[in-house]
């Protein structure tokens, strides 16, 4: 263990030999994994949760933020826990994020699971999209739209509600704002293309929007050591929907 400083709350389960850093998605905190948090292999992996800065306990905490300002803080928390080499596990917005890990401390990767993730090169949007989704920082309305349409508008609108109401507590308005910009803007594809290291999508059958088709051409294309696997009866959120298959997607991949 370093004495390094952590910039970052966050909380870790587990005690094993294999060191995983997990980020969330723009709904999320470091919390948003809780569901699965139970199936996780304790004695062979310590499981790192970071919350961004404006999430979780760092709520209140200023920033850029930026993707590049999350992959720095992801480093400086695997400095601080003593984490000299690492896997990265990224949903969504922290799939994109844990890329941009890579990119820097490429070094340092053991394997990379990206889940439902945004591509390095970002998301493009039609008007009606950007609309939508950039309306979603000041409106409880689209943010429930949202979760409906990439769940595949067929789950339980109180769940729903559920996760717009955590992201409204959780969340600060400037930096759930600002991380729209940051994730569906950011392009640094050129950085992680051709880089070897074991890389697994998953992507949730019911998901209209980060789709196979995306990933093929994205993911696929970018990693040469990249595999895909689609999640059947989840969504943009298998890590709600589906906790103890993704789990268990997650460790098979690791411990191969």
């Amino acid at each position: 263990m370093t004495s390094t400083r952590s910039p970052n709350s966050h909380h870790v389960v587990g005690r094993g030999p294999h060191a995983v850093l997990v980020l969330h998605g723009w709904f999320g905190d470091g919390h948003a994994f809780a569901s699965m948090e139970p199936a996780l292999t304790t004695d062979e992996f310590t499981y790192a949760f970071i919350d961004y800065r404006g999430y979780g306990g760092m709520r209140d905490a200023g920033g850029a933020y930026t993707i590049d300002e999350i992959a720095s803080d992801t480093i400086a928390l695997a400095d601080h826990l003593g984490m000299r080499e690492f896997s990265l596990v990224g949903h969504s917005m922290g799939g994109m994020a844990a890329q941009r890990v890579l990119s820097m401390a490429r070094e340092r990767v053991r394997k990379l699971v990206a889940v439902t993730p945004v591509p390095a090169s970002g998301v493009p949007f039609d008007e009606t999209g950007w609309a939508l989704f950039s309306g979603a920082a000041d409106s409880a309305q689209n943010r429930f739209a949202i979760i409906d349409y990439t769940t595949g508008n067929r789950l339980s609108p109180v769940w729903i509600r559920h996760i717009v109401d955590y992201s409204l507590a959780n969340a600060s308005r400037d930096a759930f704002a600002a991380y729209l910009t940051a994730w569906a803007k950011t392009d640094f594809s050129a950085a992680i293309r051709g880089i070897r290291v074991p890389v697994k999508v998953i992507v949730g059958e019911h998901d209209p929007a980060l789709t196979t088709t995306v990933m093929q051409a994205t993911f696929l294309d970018c990693y040469p050591d990249c595999e895909l696997e689609v999640m059947a009866n989840a969504g943009h959120y298998p890590t709600y929907e589906t906790p103890v298959a993704l789990a268990t997607s997650i460790e098979n991949f690791l411990r191969r």
